[in-house]
């Protein structure tokens, strides 16, 4: 004889096998994938040691203490993008020219710096960095990676790259009680920043501003509380949430690290 079940038996095993199916979802992490390669030249500026390199227009101050080293660029502002390509990654490979080392591929460079226009010399001969170029102003220890440094100018393909960071992102304050400015370094994967807020223990979040280069500010009063942030990536649009990054006892001058990164 034929058994039947109700039609409420096949409604909950439908709904249970739903339930188990989504609880077993995994949701995929957001990955930086490179980009195609452009065509550009590439300079150098200051010496062997990089030490004009230091500091800079995104505000990453020593680059050997805050782990970029000397494999820096600045950018033209055509890649600038008012500060929001600061921390991108970039593969940059010489070509077309006896300058070039053959045996050498690519470098790997992170952006740290704006090349400035120079309105007062020709775009091509001189005003490497005059819009509407794409151009990269190397640390002289990586620009002698790619070429022969006497050359001074060499074309060049580069492509961006996702950042390959050691740990988590790293939050570095200034300001005042009333005005918190924070540098944000190590970023991963994009190594861009496009949004940040800010939420203290006894706060909700607050929306902060670009101020320049890597850094965003609150006009708040956030002293004496532990500090969270919520950065949104300018590249892949990945939002991240690092929970109480600085204790309540945080102070300005002090640089605080995350475990949480982009990839």
């Amino acid at each position: 004889m034929a058994s039947f079940l109700p039609s409420w038996s096949f409604s909950f095993l439908f709904t249970s096998w739903m339930l188990v199916t989504l609880s077993r979802t995994v949701v995929a992490k957001v990955v930086y994938r490179p980009s195609p390669w452009h065509l550009a030249h590439a300079t150098f500026y200051g010496d062997e040691t990089a030490s004009e390199t230091m500091g800079g227009a995104c505000g990453y101050g020593n680059l050997f203490v805050n782990g970029y080293g000397t494999d820096t660029a600045a950018l033209s502002s055509t890649l600038f993008n008012n500060g929001y390509a600061c921390g991108t990654c970039y593969q940059i490979k010489c070509y077309g020219t006896s300058a070039c080392f053959r045996n050498v591929q690519f470098t790997t460079v992170t952006a740290t710096n704006l090349c400035p226009p120079n309105w007062s010399q020709d775009s091509n001969a001189g005003g490497w960095c005059n819009p509407p170029r794409t151009h990269f102003d190397m640390s002289k220890p990586a620009f002698m990676k790619i070429a022969q440094w006497k050359a001074g100018i060499v074309p060049v393909m580069y492509r961006r790259v996702p950042c390959i960071r050691a740990g988590g992102l790293r939050f570095s304050f200034q300001g005042n009680g009333y005005w918190l400015l924070v540098y944000v370094m190590n970023v991963a994967g994009g190594g861009d920043i496009a949004n940040m807020w800010v939420k203290g223990s006894r706060s909700g979040w607050i929306k902060m501003s670009h101020n320049w280069g890597a850094s965003y500010q609150a006009f708040a009063t956030l002293g004496g509380q532990a500090l969270s942030f919520r950065i949104t990536s300018y590249t892949s649009k990945e939002t991240i949430i690092a929970w109480n990054v600085a204790p309540s006892t945080w102070n300005v001058g002090l640089t605080y690290k995350a475990n949480v990164n982009f990839h």
